[in-house]
């Protein structure tokens, strides 16, 4: 009899853990679905930066410098005519550095490089809000005595950046419970509640560049830059917990 007991007793106690790990296991709010949610915008830019710059090439690196700093002089002076304020403008690069020509000797076969000159390249950066002032400023500048123009890019300022972001996260989460509540209307499931988000990084946009040939002369019609919208996307995961429906 003694032996009998201990022996039902033995396996009541094995079985208890097993009852515990099957109820844990069957708990509500532990069963998951995971789900991603997109969402995209095109907003306007609402900035507008201009690259360009003189470069001149002189017999010496003091004549060089002159020359360059007399042409730049004259553009920057006419582009505040123009209305350009002071912290539009910063310097994008400056370089100086000697220009060398190869010449071959045919009848010895030798290469020689032969001095031909010092090149000064000052590269300014212009950016502003006033989107309609950039066709003028390439105008006015390549006037004035600019010879390159590298590009311009269209863009949203960190302001607009960071409003339109909000607004797509709030977009793409949404899109993600949606989902999700589509996916577990079928399962005779529903959300209970949030288990884990992670949100991805946003993509674009991508400036707008339009690069120029080197410009000897200003051209001789007006320059005409048109801007398009700017795209951005982002994505979001989002993990939900889920249950039951209740009746």
């Amino acid at each position: 009899m003694k032996y009998r007991i201990c022996l039902i007793l033995l396996v009541s106690v094995l079985c208890w853990p097993a009852a515990l790990l099957a109820d844990a296991a069957a708990a509500p709010g532990d069963a998951t679905i995971n789900v991603s949610g997109s969402a995209v915008a095109s907003e306007a830019p609402d900035r507008v930066s201009v690259t360009f710059g003189v470069e001149s090439l002189e017999p010496t690196s003091q004549a060089a410098l002159a020359a360059n700093a007399r042409l730049m002089k004259s553009a920057v002076d006419a582009l505040r005519d123009l209305g350009v304020e002071e912290d539009w403008i910063s310097t994008s690069r400056f370089s100086i550095h000697a220009q060398y020509d190869n010449h071959h000797n045919r009848q010895t076969g030798e290469n020689k490089q032969v001095l031909r000159g010092y090149r000064v390249s000052n590269i300014l950066r212009i950016e502003t809000p006033e989107l309609e002032l950039v066709a003028p400023i390439i105008d006015t500048a390549v006037e004035a005595g600019v010879n390159r123009v590298d590009n311009i890019q269209f863009f949203l300022s960190p302001a607009a950046m960071s409003d339109l972001q909000d607004a797509l996260i709030e977009a793409a989460v949404n899109d993600a419970r949606e989902r999700a509540e589509k996916a577990l209307a079928a399962l005779g499931q529903q959300i209970t509640g949030v288990k884990q988000v992670n949100l991805a990084d946003f993509a674009g946009p991508m400036p707008m560049q339009l690069n120029f040939q080197r410009m000897e002369v200003a051209a001789s019609a007006p320059t005409q830059v048109f801007a398009s919208d700017q795209q951005v996307r982002t994505s979001v995961s989002v993990t939900f917990l889920i249950g039951p429906v209740k009746q």
